[in-house]
């Protein structure tokens, strides 16, 4: 049945409608958007996205992907830790924020185990589909170029990484095949040794990442020195196709963290990731 405003004086009538009119004609906010802009920005504009604490407004992925049913996640001495679950299984996953991105600055640091193969996922969705920095800390490997996670497996790592370990600990790094700006595409790319002076081994080590744009831009340093830079709307790679990763991810989505899934996953071995920060751009 209708509801009658008859009874009811003018005014009141009037007050009582102006928020549904506002609603109306700006829009209501997502319960994602509202969480983001419930949380303060500090001097520098930046939003805390990890409270160091629990995992409030993070969510692992809530079907099995590639990688598995979620892996495993919870917070130890300050740092969201993520390892397969069980140790050793095979299955991963990754976890991701519960509000979406769209243009934004990053800020994150990482210290993990040397071995596990992670990436640090942008404009993620719940399926795992995003464009990822790469967090690919074995021999081999490479942190700070980008990849096609779910979105054609291109690839713009100008160089790997590898690492010399004695008694079981990683000591020292260094790089191997270096390719050129044909074959990685990047718009900019860091020099190998340029890489190996701002990485600190056996330290946290701080990421940045800069996301714009509906082919986004993306970029990324660590620890200050820039890494990479690549544009989503000129970048050439036999498996990246701009309008299908733009069909599949839209302009925003999640931030995610990732435990790799399958056997390459040193048994025990764990990610961390702490003083998580974005700045909506």
């Amino acid at each position: 049945m209708a509801c009658s405003t008859k009874s009811r004086p003018p005014l009141l009538s009037t007050l009582i409608w102006i928020p549904t009119l506002v609603a109306i004609l700006c829009g209501a906010p997502s319960a994602s958007g509202q969480q983001t802009r419930d949380r303060s920005a500090d001097q520098d504009g930046y939003i805390r996205l990890f409270d160091g604490k629990t995992l409030n407004g993070w969510h692992k992925n809530p079907k099995p992907i590639g990688h598995g049913t979620g892996g495993k996640w919870y917070v130890d001495q300050g740092a969201i830790v993520g390892e397969q679950d069980p140790p050793g299984s095979g299955n991963g996953g990754i976890l991701l924020t519960d509000s979406e991105f769209e243009d934004f600055e990053l800020l994150i640091d990482m210290n993990h185990d040397w071995g596990p193969c992670s990436g640090l996922f942008l404009r993620s969705n719940d399926r795992g589909q995003c464009i990822q920095m790469m967090v690919d800390f074995h021999d081999g490997g490479n942190i700070g170029h980008i990849y096609g996670e779910g979105t054609g497996g291109f690839n713009s790592r100008a160089f790997d990484i590898d690492g010399k370990v004695k008694d079981g600990q990683l000591t020292s790094l260094l790089t191997s095949n270096h390719k050129a700006p044909a074959e990685h595409g990047c718009r900019y790319t860091c020099t190998p040794d340029e890489w190996l002076q701002a990485w600190k081994v056996g330290q946290w080590n701080t990421i940045k990442v800069r996301c714009t744009g509906k082919y986004p831009t993306i970029t990324t340093w660590i620890n200050g020195v820039k890494i990479c830079e690549l544009d989503g709307a000129t970048y050439k790679h036999p498996q990246y196709d701009r309008e299908k990763v733009h069909q599949l991810l839209g302009e925003k989505g999640s931030i995610a963290v990732q435990v790799h899934g399958g056997t390459g996953w040193p048994k025990g071995a764990k990610v961390r990731w702490k003083n998580i920060r974005i700045k909506p751009l």
